[in-house]
């Protein structure tokens, strides 16, 4: 029995809340806490079940976070506000001794760069202090790291190569929309590309390489190389990885508006003054763009995201592939929201519930790929995301 703080109240945050309010034997106390605090309080009255209290606090001032943490004293704190937010929430943690969990990693705001190296800094702050904090519990980073763990666990003696695939497949009815924050998924996919190979990062162009490749129960789609964060934690944890890649699907109407955007100065990150005012281009244009919370309820097909490995077990050469499909029509039925968010906010959810229960232990910071991947893998089937997998198939990579 434990109490969770969960900051963030847009789509993810709201399936946090549901998934946790629906599971009192572990969250015994929930508060859901945003900059506004109208949108915790919609969250609760609809999916909170009575047992959801709401709060306001500006995540980005370490003191407000502080002053909420020592009113409510959570045992966890789960962020799932802004990957700006991750260092100001981590600094709230450390200072009132609670432990933390996030589904995406840290990137300053006036950089359109994502690294684990501001949170990896804290490792010894985090330690020292006895608690733990928990880096890219999502589905991707975080079950696709932990299906990497169990790869490695259970089916090689060496991972030679890991293909990170993720398909949306699903049709929202709009004619341009982001499936999370338009401000960071755009700043994500209009950066450069970049693989491991040999030791090495090769960056390539945005959308430079290409491949079709079939997804269960989807069929052919069109596939870029981009880069993905959890790339770089997984060649770190899983040093017999001889290339690492992260490949994901995107539409040619997407990619064309995604270009007039670009082209025209919408997607800069610098501001510009209008009429006297700093505008900073890409955040006026978040809300103007539909909003990723409110696509579900016309939200149909599916997703469908998984790994890809080779390596070697006993001597000999194996290929698998692990993954799981998820329904935008039966995530908006559960918790009212689409399956991008519903596949983010199930794993921070049971991700919590790892640590609360003591299967995931430790003092310091841990990617989630380092902890015993089977508790995890034994629960996600019964919370919504189920997992298949295949083995020496043809991996198309």
């Amino acid at each position: 029995m434990s109490k969770v703080l969960i900051i963030g109240a847009g789509g993810v945050g709201r399936v946090v809340a549901a998934k946790a309010a629906n599971n009192p034997e572990v969250f015994s106390e929930i508060m859901l806490a945003s900059r506004t605090v109208s949108k915790c309080e919609t969250i609760a009255k609809e999916v909170g079940q009575g047992r959801i209290q709401t709060a306001q606090v500006n995540a980005d001032n370490v003191p407000e976070v502080v002053e909420l943490i020592q009113k409510f004293q959570p045992e966890l704190v789960i962020n799932v506000a802004l990957p700006y937010q991750d260092l100001p929430i981590m600094d709230a943690c450390l200072e009132t001794g609670v432990n933390y969990l996030d589904t995406a990693n840290y990137e300053p705001k006036d950089e359109a760069k994502f690294e684990y190296k501001w949170q990896w800094a804290y490792q010894d702050r985090f330690k020292e202090k006895g608690i733990m904090a928990v880096l890219g519990c999502g589905f991707d980073p975080g079950v696709t790291s932990i299906y990497t763990a169990y790869a490695a666990k259970h089916h090689f003696d060496e991972i030679h190569t890991l293909d990170i695939v993720d398909c949306n497949a699903g049709d929202h009815g709009k004619a341009f929309a982001t499936n999370f924050n338009p401000e960071i998924n755009i700043r994500e996919i209009t950066q450069k590309g970049k693989y491991w190979e040999n030791g090495k990062w090769v960056e390539t162009e945005p959308q430079e390489i290409k491949k079709v490749l079939n997804y269960p129960n989807i069929g052919p789609r069109d596939s870029y190389l981009i880069y993905h964060e959890e790339l770089e934690s997984l060649v770190k944890n899983f040093p017999t990885l001889k290339r690492a890649r992260f490949w994901m699907t995107f539409g040619q109407e997407y990619l064309t508006h995604l270009r007039v955007i670009q082209n025209i100065g919408m997607a800069r990150i610098d501001p510009v003054k209008y009429k006297g005012v700093d505008v900073v281009p890409l955040e006026f244009l978040k809300y103007v763009l539909p909003d990723p919370g409110k696509l579900g309820e016309n939200y149909k097909g599916e997703t469908s995201i998984g790994c890809r490995i080779s390596g070697v077990k006993d001597g000999k050469v194996k290929t698998y592939y692990i993954w799981n499909n998820a329904s935008h029509e039966i995530a908006y039925k559960e918790t009212g929201t689409q399956a991008v968010s519903y596949t983010t906010g199930v794993p921070a959810m049971l991700g919590a519930m790892m640590v609360l229960t003591g299967k995931w232990k430790g003092e310091g910071v841990f990617n989630v790929e380092e902890f015993d991947p089977d508790p995890f893998m034994e629960k996600i089937g019964d919370f919504g995301l189920p997992w298949n997998e295949k083995f020496d198939i043809d991996l198309e990579l």
